[in-house]
């Protein structure tokens, strides 16, 4: 199920709740793994999401069915929050509040996730390299994610959240196209 934007605002505030509850129990990363692993089985298992998703069975039952498969393997305020979601109506929301809780923690971590586009396969002294500099740049711990498309010709293309950084020749090309007064060679 697509989140949409209203979709995402709800998702990041349970995250926000979450996240409030993993702290207080001193685990935000532990509870983090736990909901990634949910998230997981969710979007991995047609089962799993048809039982969650289906408006024919009650969400006591939902309760009684996460209780017993997840009761003595997570913390108790980690399955109260996963029955009050299903009670709410909000289940199919957790791969999305899974996804807002791990970068509200990252966030608070001073990390930052950047989507790199290159136009070759990087090794890894080079990706090291542009993880460095991206730190450099934004003053805080950047952990790229690289994707290759030859289309941009060199250079690279960073998109860190809402901010891209177009640093690809074929961008450079254009300029210098337009400048020259936009005739073709």
């Amino acid at each position: 199920m697509a989140a949409g934007v209203q979709g995402e605002s709800v998702a990041r505030n349970y995250a926000e709740a979450l996240l409030v509850l993993a702290r207080k129990a001193d685990d935000a990363e532990g509870w983090g793994a736990l909901l990634r692993q949910v998230a997981d089985a969710i979007n991995n298992d047609v089962n799993l999401s048809r039982f969650l998703e289906s408006p024919r069975i009650a969400a006591e039952q939902k309760s009684v069915v996460l209780s017993k498969a997840l009761g003595d393997k997570v913390p108790h305020l980690f399955l109260r929050f996963l029955q009050q979601l299903v009670k709410n109506r909000r289940q199919m929301l957790i791969p999305a509040i899974a996804t807002e809780y791990e970068t509200l923690r990252d966030a608070a971590s001073g990390i930052v996730h950047a989507r790199v586009t290159v136009a070759r396969e990087t090794g890894d002294e080079e990706a090291k390299m542009i993880a460095e500099r991206l730190s450099k740049a934004t003053g805080k711990t950047v952990v790229p994610h690289f994707a290759v498309d030859p289309s941009i010709l060199g250079g690279v293309v960073v998109r860190v959240g809402d901010t891209v950084m177009d640093g690809s020749l074929r961008r450079k090309l254009g300029m210098l196209r337009r400048r020259m007064g936009g005739t073709r060679a």
